[in-house]
């Protein structure tokens, strides 16, 4: 399987007092729905941690392992990002190693162009596949390039990386100067192919801009609140507000940026889950790991990738503040094979119904996609 941050990243919450002003339902969810719900990590990995590099075939215990889970569909991005020498090239070898990883495993995993393939990969007890990127540096100018991504199967499109494209300025430019003429343009387009407009990673007025542009729902597949931790990888409510004013939904991650000091604890991440959900309201609120659907490997081996992959994206220049070998990208009270069911039945105990619940974890994402993409 290829290796990228997702494929690397792969104890219970305390009960905690009611946030203030979060409605509380009375009747909470019980033991089963999850089973039977959508469940959908708006940006993930599709990753094998035990099998050898190159391989393409899942192995068959993780196979075991991602249907323990209980996730019906997860979004994995297509490289590259950052400004590269040649985009486009590295965009094309990439979308070629998924497309192959695809058809590798048809027994396994389908690949999402629709709503109805998500309930296809319900009903069959696959793994449903949502390709993505996480920057159109490999569009560029040339806006005829989303039409092409579309046939490749790629179904959303993310405006900017953290650093400056031709788009917009993303959450690291010191400058903060918006959209560009062409980022306007490109979500023009984007929106007129029927794909799915992503602005995570973006800068603050970026973001608001493309909002506020917006004719369709779009989604900030992966990031958390900056009012509770102010770090630019983190949203602004004024933000938050304006995407699910336009229908869309806000993903929250599990990453170290949950954390003013990069070690998130689970009461921290469901204080944000929390926050989100209040500030958008309980039907523009998702989950966006930024995790690979199995947890995270602590062998020395796995480590070594981890530290060796921060060490290029600091080099690279796309790292956000805090990044640093020995920092990884997981909440630890969540690294398990069974977090998502652990986090609802933690958020259960919080006074979460079983209808917020499938909202939460799946459920806004699937509208949005009808949304966006028909079907």
């Amino acid at each position: 399987m290829r290796i990228d941050r997702r494929t690397m990243v792969l104890g219970g919450v305390a009960a905690l007092a009611a946030a203030p002003g979060l409605a509380r339902s009375r009747a909470t969810a019980g033991p089963g729905w999850y089973d039977k719900a959508i469940v959908i990590d708006g940006l993930g990995g599709l990753a094998d941690p035990y099998a050898p590099d190159g391989q393409l075939r899942l192995s068959d215990r993780a196979w075991a392992d991602m249907v323990a889970t209980g996730v019906t569909v997860l979004r994995d991005t297509v490289f590259p990002v950052g400004n590269l020498a040649d985009p486009w090239g590295e965009y094309q070898k990439a979308v070629s190693g998924a497309q192959n990883i695809m058809a590798a495993n048809p027994d396994r995993l389908i690949l999402v162009r629709s709503a109805a393939d998500i309930l296809k990969a319900k009903r069959e007890r696959k793994f449903g596949v949502v390709m993505g990127t996480q920057d159109s540096c490999m569009v560029g100018p040339e806006l005829d390039r989303l039409a092409q991504l579309k046939k490749d199967g790629v179904m959303t499109v993310q405006l900017t990386y953290n650093n400056r494209n031709l788009s917009g300025d993303g959450a690291l430019e010191p400058a903060n100067a918006g959209l560009s003429k062409l980022g306007r343009a490109t979500i023009e387009r984007i929106e007129a192919e029927k794909l799915l407009l992503d602005l995570s990673h973006g800068g603050q007025r970026t973001m608001a801009e493309a909002a506020a542009q917006a004719k369709r729902p779009l989604v900030i597949s992966h990031t958390a609140a900056r009012a509770l931790t102010d770090h630019p990888r983190n949203t602004d409510d004024a933000t938050i507000k304006a995407v699910a004013d336009k229908g869309g939904v806000t993903g929250v991650y599990f990453m170290p940026f949950l954390a003013a000091d990069m070690k998130p604890s689970g009461e921290q991440l469901i204080a944000h889950i929390e926050h989100v959900a209040r500030v958008a309201g309980e039907d523009h609120v998702g989950l966006g790991t930024d995790n690979g659907v199995l947890p995270l490997q602590f062998d020395e081996a796995s480590k070594k990738k981890m530290d060796d992959w921060t060490r290029e994206r600091i080099k690279l220049g796309i790292a956000a503040p805090g990044e640093a070998p020995g920092v990884y990208t997981m909440v630890e009270a969540y690294n398990s094979i069974d977090r998502y069911r652990r986090l609802a039945g933690d958020l259960a105990k919080r006074g979460w119904s079983e209808g917020r619940l499938e909202k939460l974890f799946g459920g806004n994402f699937l509208r949005v996609y009808k949304e966006a993409w028909g079907g």
